[in-house]
């Protein structure tokens, strides 16, 4: 177990190391020069040379990268060229909305996922299964702006149960989980019923049922624990992809969390702010995939890294 965990350390920093590089690269051959942003279209040669300089904008690629990744070793992302805050400043003061979006969405996605994935396993081939991968198919389907303002439409404009956007605690997060999560429950329901189904035609489920199984015990203990582990990877991408920022649904819900900070900082050319975002959500993907294979043990004991 400690080998496999030393070797998974040693590929997540290669694969830091490589996102680092490919962010670095994107981001600087990107059109434009930021110092026009800052400075404005009416900035000279000489004002614009000397932010350049200032900013260390005009240093060959090489050697700008290697001081930006000295400077990550010591956990400084830079600063950002419009607000004058450490990018650090700006995760941390984002990062717990962002945070509670994802677990919230998480969590709703996981439940409904499961519960449509199992009954359309259990029901295989009747209307129940079609409606259940049916209802999967529009969550997977559609647009997330699409489900955010129907959302919007129904609650906040016409019911004005839940605010229209903005943040304000746990209330005003409902509607955003409940788009996000629709996605990730049309995924995990698929998933689910693939792999109760895999389960289901196992020799050790028909001796089940033939002891006299009840039929919550076979499907909850026999068939859904068993058929687990693409499930919780699944949920585990599914939870770093949205905890790297939900951007479409935190600019349509006007929330403040990485997803709006990441578009802001993209149209002002703030470099130092979207690639210390992309390095933060890159990190985050390639850790909680790292959490998840370790649960692996925990699920099937049969599993053993060695």
């Amino acid at each position: 177990m400690l080998s496999y965990v030393l070797k998974r350390i040693f590929t997540m920093i290669i694969t830091i190391i490589g996102v680092s590089i490919l962010v670095f690269m994107i981001i600087h051959f990107i059109p434009g020069n930021p110092v026009n942003h800052i400075l404005g279209d009416y900035a000279t040669e000489d004002s614009i040379k000397e932010l350049e300089q200032r900013l260390g904008l005009d240093r060959p690629m090489v050697v700008q990268y290697l001081s930006y990744m000295g400077n990550v070793i010591h956990g400084d992302l830079g600063t950002s060229f419009i607000t004058g805050y450490t990018v650090v400043e700006e995760i941390m003061n984002r990062l717990p909305i962002t945070a509670q979006l994802a677990l919230y969405s998480i969590i709703f996605g996981s439940i409904i996922g499961i519960s449509v994935g199992v009954i359309a396993a259990v029901k295989k081939n009747t209307i129940w299964d079609q409606i259940a991968m049916t209802l999967a198919l529009i969550g997977i389907s559609a647009p997330g702006f699409w489900i955010a303002l129907f959302l919007i439409l129904i609650f906040s404009y016409q019911l004005s149960i839940f605010p229209i956007s903005g943040y304000s605690g746990f209330y005003s997060l409902i509607l955003p989980s409940i788009t996000l999560g629709l996605g990730s429950a049309g995924s995990i329901a698929r998933m689910t019923r693939s792999s109760m189904l895999d389960i289901i035609k196992q020799d050790y489920i028909r001796t089940a049922r033939a002891k006299g199984a009840g039929a919550m015990r076979l499907i909850i203990q026999h068939c859904l624990q068993n058929a687990v582990i693409p499930v919780v990877t699944l949920i585990g991408m599914q939870f770093g992809y949205l905890m790297a920022g939900a951007v479409v649904t935190e600019t349509v819900y006007a929330l403040p969390g990485l997803g709006s900070l990441i578009v802001s900082a993209i149209s002002t050319r703030d470099i130092p702010t979207v690639q210390g975002l992309l390095m933060f959500m890159g990190a985050i993907i390639i850790l909680v995939n790292f959490v998840v294979d370790l649960l692996y043990t925990k699920l099937d004991p049969r599993i053993r890294y060695e």
